[in-house]
C-alpha cells in the first residue's frame, strides 16, 4: 500500500471538480481513498467544498469521515445537513462514534436527529450513551459487542453469535454473561471450535477477563489496557451487568489527546488548543504562565536588587546569574519531567521520602561533576580561587534544591488531584530560578564573607 500525500495539485484537482460539478468524476476519485485520507483532504478545502463532497458520497463513507475529522469543521458541516441526513450518518457509524458527533449538536435539533433514525435500538444505545461523561469508560464505550448466555450450549451459541455479529465491525472478544447480563467470562474461539456442539457454555469459557466500570477515568482504562495489551475490554455497570466494550482505537485516541495535553502544560499554554484557533484563545491558553513568569522575573530582580553592594563589589556574580538560574531551571524541568512520566504510566514504586533522597545523591553527584568544572574555569579566567569557589559551591546547593523542588512538586500534585504535567512547564522553571538566584547569592555572600 503506498502511503497517502496530500498535495497542493490534488486539492486544485478535487476544487475544480467541486466549482464544475463533476460528481462522477468525484465520486469515482474518491472511491481510492481511504475514508481518513478524505477527511484529511476535506481540512484543506473551504467549508462550502467540503459539506458539498460529504453530501455527494454514500452515508457507508461519508459517516466515517465525518467521525475522523476535525470537530470545528465537522461542526461547520453538520449545520447544513438537514435532521435526516445527520441521522442517515449516525446509522451508519458504531454507537460510540454516533454518540460524539450527537454530544456536539445543537442541543434544539439532537431530538429531531434521534428520531429520525430508523434503528431504533442503535438510537436508544445512542441516547444511553450520552449520559456518560465523555471522560469515563461509558463515555468511551460502544454497545457493539458479541455476548453469549452461560446457559447456551454450543451450537446455540454459534447461532446467536453469527446474528450479533453483523451489527459487530470486529469482533475482539466473546463475552460470556448470566441470565441477568452480568459478565462472567470470555470464550475462547478456539475452545467453541473444538468442543461438541451439545457443550454448555458454562463448562468451558474463562471466567478470568480484565473488565472495567462505566465511571473509570479514561486515563485509568488506557493504563490498564497499555498494561495488558488487550485489544478490548468489556465494560460493566454498578451491579456488574456487561454494558459495552471499549477497543484500542478509542484508546490509542485517548494517548494523543492525553499526550498533546500534557505538552501543551509543559509549554506553559492552559488551555487546550491549536495552530488554528483565534488569536483570542491562543492569547488566553498562553498568558496565565507569561505572567506568572514576568511575576517570577520581577521577584529575581528584586532578591539581585537586596544584594546591589555585593554584586558592585564583585560584579563577575553578576554575570554568573544567568548560567545558575538556567541550570536551576534544567535540573527541575528533568526531575519533574522523570516524575510526571512515571505517574502517567503508573511506574513510580516506594515512598516519597525514598524518591526525594534518590533525587538528592543523583543532583549532588551531577552538581559537584558541573561544580569543578566551573571552579577551574572561572579560576584560569579570572584568577579568584576564592569567588570561583563561591559560585561553584552555590551551583551544587542550587542544582540539589531545584532536584528536589522538581521532584516534590509534580508527586505533591498528583497527590492533590491536580494534573502534575502542569510542574515540568513555565511553574516549575519560575519557582526554581528565583530559588535559585536566592541561594546563588546567600552562598556567595557566607563564602566571600561581605
Amino acid at each position: 500500500m503506498i502511503p497517502f500525500k496530500l498535495t497542493d495539485e490534488l486539492i486544485e484537482q478535487i476544487q475544480q471538480l467541486v466549482a464544475d460539478k463533476k460528481n462522477a468524476d468525484l465520486r469515482l476519485m474518491m472511491k481510492e481513498f481511504h475514508y481518513a485520507d478524505i477527511a484529511e483532504i476535506a481540512e484543506e478545502l473551504t467549508k462550502y467544498e467540503a459539506t458539498y463532497l460529504i453530501k455527494l458520497l454514500d452515508s457507508e463513507k461519508t459517516s466515517d469521515i465525518l467521525a475522523e475529522m476535525d470537530e470545528d469543521l465537522r461542526e461547520s458541516i453538520l449545520k447544513n445537513l438537514s435532521a435526516k441526513e445527520i441521522a442517515g450518518e449516525l446509522e451508519e457509524l458504531d454507537t460510540d462514534d454516533a454518540a460524539d458527533i450527537v454530544s456536539e449538536l445543537p442541543k434544539d435539533i439532537v431530538q429531531e436527529v434521534i428520531s429520525e433514525i430508523e434503528d431504533r435500538e442503535h438510537a436508544k444505545d445512542i441516547v444511553d450513551l450520552l449520559r456518560y461523561d465523555e471522560d469515563t469508560a461509558g463515555g468511551l464505550m460502544a454497545k457493539e459487542l458479541v455476548k453469549v448466555k452461560e446457559n447456551w450450549n454450543v451450537l446455540t451459541c454459534v447461532k446467536e453469535m453469527r446474528a450479533q455479529a453483523e451489527s459487530v465491525t470486529r469482533v475482539h472478544s466473546i463475552y460470556v454473561v448470566d441470565d441477568d447480563d452480568k459478565l462472567k467470562g470470555r470464550l475462547s474461539l478456539k475452545d467453541l471450535l473444538t468442543t461438541s456442539t451439545k457443550t454448555h457454555i458454562k463448562d468451558v469459557y474463562i471466567s478470568k477477563v480484565d473488565h472495567v466500570n462505566v465511571n473509570e477515568k479514561a486515563e485509568e482504562v488506557a493504563k490498564i489496557m497499555s498494561k495488558y495489551d488487550l485489544e478490548a475490554i468489556p465494560v460493566v455497570d454498578e451491579i456488574g451487568r456487561l454494558v459495552g466494550r471499549i477497543t484500542i482505537d478509542d484508546i490509542v485516541d485517548v494517548i494523543k489527546e492525553e499526550a498533546e495535553k500534557d505538552y501543551q502544560l509543559a509549554a506553559g499554554i492552559s488551555q487546550d488548543v491549536e495552530a488554528d484557533d483565534s488569536i483570542w484563545e491562543l492569547t488566553r491558553a498562553r498568558l496565565p504562565w507569561l505572567i506568572l513568569g514576568l511575576f517570577g522575573g520581577l521577584g529575581a530582580a528584586a532578591i539581585m536588587g537586596g544584594f546591589e553592594e555585593m554584586i558592585a563589589k564583585h560584579a563577575i556574580l553578576f554575570f554568573f546569574t544567568p548560567l545558575i538560574a538556567a541550570m536551576a531551571g534544567n535540573v527541575g524541568v528533568q526531575s519533574s519531567a522523570i516524575i510526571v512520566q512515571g505517574l502517567a504510566n503508573d511506574d513510580l514504586k516506594g515512598s516519597i521520602s525514598n524518591r526525594l533522597v534518590k533525587e538528592m545523591l543523583l543532583a549532588l553527584l551531577n552538581g559537584l561533576i558541573l561544580a569543578v568544572l566551573l571552579l577551574v574555569f572561572t579560576w584560569i579566567w579570572k584568577g579568584d580561587f576564592l569567588t570561583a569557589l563561591a559560585i561553584s559551591i552555590s551551583l551544587v546547593v542550587v542544582i540539589i534544591v531545584a532536584g528536589i523542588i522538581g521532584t516534590f512538586i509534580p508527586l505533591f500534585l498528583d497527590k492533590r488531584g491536580i494534573d502534575p504535567a502542569i510542574a515540568t512547564g513555565p511553574f516549575i522553571t519560575t519557582s526554581n530560578d528565583i530559588f535559585g538566584i536566592l541561594i546563588y547569592f546567600w552562598i556567595a555572600k557566607l563564602v566571600l564573607g561581605i
